[in-house]
Parts: C-alpha cells; sequence; structure tokens
C-alpha cells in the first residue's frame, strides 16, 4: 500500500512514509486508500491474544512488513505492558472504559510507542537508510515519556524531546526528567504545547535544517502522531475493545458502538475514525475536550478558530489550540481535496483560523460531534462514578466522563453501547485526582500518591514510585525559537 500527502504531490511506501514522518510538502502521509477488515476477518479474531489482533490490524497498512517479524514485534512490545494491554472493564449497563494505561509510562501513548521503534527501524533497512536516526519529539506530557522509554538505547537512534516548561504535571515533569538511556535528551521549552509544536514543524520543513543535520550523518523522523507509525497501532485496540464486547456477549457482531474519546492533538480518535473506514460498527465518535475547546466549536459551527485564550488545566495532555492530526480528517471530508487541505493548513498557519462548508460539517456530523468540561465539572464527573461504582479515573478520562453523560442526558433512550477512552493511570496526576475523589488538597505528588492509594486501594505503579529516588538528569529550559540550535549541540 502506498501513502500520499494531505498537500498533494508525494506519494510514498509505508516504510519510507514511517522513517519520513512528515511530508516534504509538510502535510501529514495518510494511506492511498482505507483497507478492509471484513465481519469473517473480525470473528477469526475473537480468540486471538491483543499482539495478534494488533498485528492483523497493522499489516492490512503495512505491506513491506514480513508478517511473522510483525507479530513478534508486537508480542515483545506488549510483554512490556502488565497484564492485558487494553482491557476493557464495565462500569455501568451499557458503559464500558477502555484502560490504555497498563504500559511502561502508565499512558495510552505506550500502545504505540512501545512498537513504533521497530517498525522505524525495519522502515530504515526497508528502505536502506543507513544515517541516524533523530526522533524529535513535541509533547503535551505523555507522548515524550512514552518515547523515551520506547527508543532509550535503541541502535542508530536518538530521541529528543521537548515539552512546555509550565504546561505538564509534576509527574509528568519528573517522568521525563530523570529518564534513563544514553540516547535521550530532554528540553523545556518557554511557551504551551502549540510552540513547541510549531518549532518541531519548522525544523521538519527546514531544507537549512535537514541539511545541517545531514552533514552530522543524521536524518529526522517524529514519534508523534503525526507519523503515521504512531497512528497506527493506536487502530488496533479499538478493534480489540470490539471484540472483547462480542466475545463476552455485550453486543452482538455487527451491532454498532460508540466511542467517547479525550481529545488533544486528534490522533488518538482519528483512529477510532480509520478503524470505521476499515469496516469496524462504530455509529458516533464523541470528541472530548477540555476548557481549551477549540475541537468543541469547531464540530458545532465548522470554524477552527485557534485565536483564543489558552488555558492551564488539570488535563494537561489536551492542553492544545492546534491540534494537528486533524488536519488528516479535514482531508477526508473534502473527498480528498490536497489543493484545499493545504489552502486551509495555511489559512490556520498565517491568520490563525480556516473553515469548512456547511455540506462538509453535515458530512462530519454524521459521525462525530464534541463536548466540553471545565475543571469543576470534571472533577463532579470523576467524583460521581467513584461514588458510584468505586472506579478511579485520571482527570483526562474525567473529561471524556463528563462528555459522555452529557450525551446520555439529551438522549436517554438511546440504548448503544458506549466505551469511555481511558488515556492515563490516576496516579499520573495524583494531587488533582486526590482532590477529587475526597476533596482533600496536597501539594507534594508522592503524598498525594500515599493518600490516593490510602483512600482507592488502588495499586501504585512501580514506575512512579521508584520516582521519588530517581536522580533528574534533564532541567535546562530553552526559547522555542533557539530549539534548532539545542538539536545541533544534541546531535554533535
Amino acid at each position: 500500500m502506498n501513502f500520499i500527502s494531505t498537500r498533494g504531490g508525494e506519494k510514498v511506501s509505508a516504510a519510507r512514509a514511517i522513517v519520513k514522518g512528515l511530508a516534504d510538502d509538510g502535510g501529514l502521509f495518510v494511506p492511498e486508500k482505507f483497507p478492509c477488515v471484513t465481519e469473517a476477518e473480525m470473528a477469526e479474531m475473537i480468540e486471538a491474544s491483543y499482539p495478534e489482533r494488533a498485528a492483523k490490524v497493522l499489516k492490512k497498512y503495512l505491506a513491506e512488513y514480513d508478517e511473522k517479524e510483525l507479530l513478534c514485534a508486537c508480542e515483545k512490545a506488549y510483554a512490556k505492558f502488565e497484564g492485558d494491554p487494553a482491557p476493557l472493564v464495565r462500569l455501568d449497563d451499557g458503559v464500558y472504559m477502555l484502560e490504555l494505561w497498563h504500559g511502561p509510562t502508565c499512558a495510552f501513548k505506550d500502545m504505540a510507542l512501545t512498537l513504533l521503534p521497530y517498525l522505524l527501524r525495519k522502515g530504515c533497512d526497508i528502505c536502506g537508510v543507513k544515517e541516524q536516526i533523530l526522533v524529535l519529539v513535541a509533547t503535551s506530557g505523555d507522548t515524550g515519556k512514552a518515547a523515551l522509554e520506547g527508543f532509550k538505547d535503541a541502535e542508530g537512534t536518538k530521541v529528543m524531546v521537548f515539552y512546555p516548561s509550565d504546561g505538564v504535571s509534576k509527574m509528568q515533569k519528573l517522568q521525563m526528567g530523570t529518564q534513563e538511556g544514553e540516547n535521550v535528551n530532554v528540553v523545556a521549552v518557554k511557551g504551551n504545547f502549540d510552540d513547541c509544536q510549531t518549532a518541531v514543524k519548522e525544523i521538519f520543513s527546514s531544507e537549512k535544517c535537514a541539511s545541517a543535520l545531514l552533514e552530522k550523518g543524521t536524518v529526522l523522523s517524529s514519534a508523534n502522531s503525526i507519523n503515521f507509525g504512531r497512528l497506527a497501532p493506536q487502530i488496533a485496540y479499538y478493534f480489540s475493545a470490539y471484540l472483547d464486547l462480542v466475545s463476552s456477549e455485550q453486543i452482538a457482531m455487527g451491532e454498532e458502538i460508540d466511542f467517547t474519546v479525550p481529545t488533544g492533538n486528534f490522533g488518538n480518535i482519528l483512529a477510532a475514525y480509520y478503524a470505521k473506514r476499515m469496516g469496524l460498527p462504530i455509529r458516533r465518535l464523541h470528541c472530548a475536550s477540555n476548557k481549551n475547546n477549540v475541537l468543541t466549536q469547531f464540530f458545532e459551527t465548522g470554524v477552527y478558530d485557534a485565536r483564543r485564550e489558552f488555558y492551564k488545566t488539570t488535563s494537561p495532555s489536551m492542553d492544545i489550540l492546534v491540534s494537528s492530526n486533524l488536519e488528516r480528517l479535514i482531508f477526508e471530508i473534502s473527498g480528498r481535496n490536497a489543493k484545499l487541505t493545504a489552502k486551509r493548513m495555511e489559512e490556520l498557519k498565517k491568520d490563525g483560523k480556516y473553515d469548512i462548508s456547511a455540506d462538509e460539517l453535515a458530512k462530519l456530523c454524521e459521525v462525530f460531534d464534541g463536548g466540553c468540561a471545565n475543571d469543576d465539572e470534571c472533577v463532579e464527573a470523576m467524583y460521581d462514578v467513584f461514588v458510584d461504582v468505586g472506579y478511579t479515573m485520571d482527570t483526562h478520562t474525567g473529561c471524556a466522563m463528563k462528555v459522555a453523560q452529557d450525551w446520555f442526558e439529551k438522549h436517554k433512550k438511546d440504548e448503544t453501547k458506549m466505551v469511555i477512552v481511558s488515556t492515563a493511570n490516576p496516579y499520573k496526576f495524583p494531587q488533582d485526582v486526590l482532590y477529587a475523589v475526597t476533596g482533600n488538597d496536597v501539594k507534594d505528588s508522592f503524598k498525594g500518591i500515599k493518600r490516593l492509594h490510602a483512600a482507592t486501594a488502588m495499586a501504585v505503579p512501580k514506575c512512579l514510585k521508584e520516582l521519588r529516588d530517581k536522580p533528574v538528569r534533564f532541567n535546562k529550559t530553552a526559547d522555542r525559537k533557539k530549539l534548532f540550535e539545542e538539536v545541533l549541540d544534541f546531535v554533535k
């Protein structure tokens, strides 16, 4: 299967798309066509393990990758998880939680970033790339740590992460600052996540930067969800959740379900849309945002307007105003009009906004709707579920829960099964989760962990408990305009 740019012109293999990360014209790579997973194929996967399901879905896109090697890589990647990599937990009649945080860094990004090093290394071998790969990452909190952990000490690869200096939780900052590995680097950036992401995209699209790196025997790739190799493994867990519902006789094969997804950069929910395009019986996708509700207003009005106040919230991984992966969806609803997509992305860059037509919005709303929750609403939703069924969730999942509750309130007779995507372990945000479930407020993260454990009896992940005693290796802060200088200093 070939991949094309959302902005036109370029056509490459899957391996080349993963190695490059971003198209030469600044566009994102998308499959030339969506492969199909038939109902018969899904039935065959019901008894399969999660790695087997993931390999089957991925192989639909990755034609050049050996099937047995791909399965072996999936088995190796998901062996790093505690138990089932993507368990489905029943909360209430017709409501389920898809837990994606049982990996090595306690966030859903592990679902892809434990596998991406294999996809990237194998892609380099297929494409004959001999240079050192520099994986450049902008993070709003979770992607950075997952990429650092996934690529640490990987042969022929370096990974460098930029995060907003005051835009991640204390636990996320500590996770990145104490990262082990000889091939890793972390730099805080003065600004927000959009500043980090814009700077990284500028480096990727600069011929001057590419030439300077090539002189040092280095080429760039990305671990952000702009890279299809990051996005593809996320498609698999939507199929797996559906198959778990079928195998547990919660639904019949072919019955449609809904997903509610906490959303920042739009990669997670886009993966669900791709699953639907592949044949997974998804009725609706509910896009959940926090107070930075640019996506909510987009689904209501058809206008994407990033010219608004930026809010720091208790769900920092969603504190984003420019959702990069939305470009892939815009490309699809425009009838795959690359010229129009490029025009809209240029408008966003220059004017901070763009709009879509009424017909396109109507097409979009056949599948998507948006909702949002401020911090107080998130707390209330987390508290209600904890009191009602004893389930503890993180703040991002709390936003999704609020959006799901709002949907149920408006559609009281809707009997379609709802799966809420849970994206992080509650202990990654211990103070905020503790406040939500008990009303107690503590300033120290580790005191928060201790008291949250006392209140919930939920097991504390070993990787988070150990952070207290780990030395901080990375504490540098840089101006967003000088990030390439940091890159050159790292690869020298």
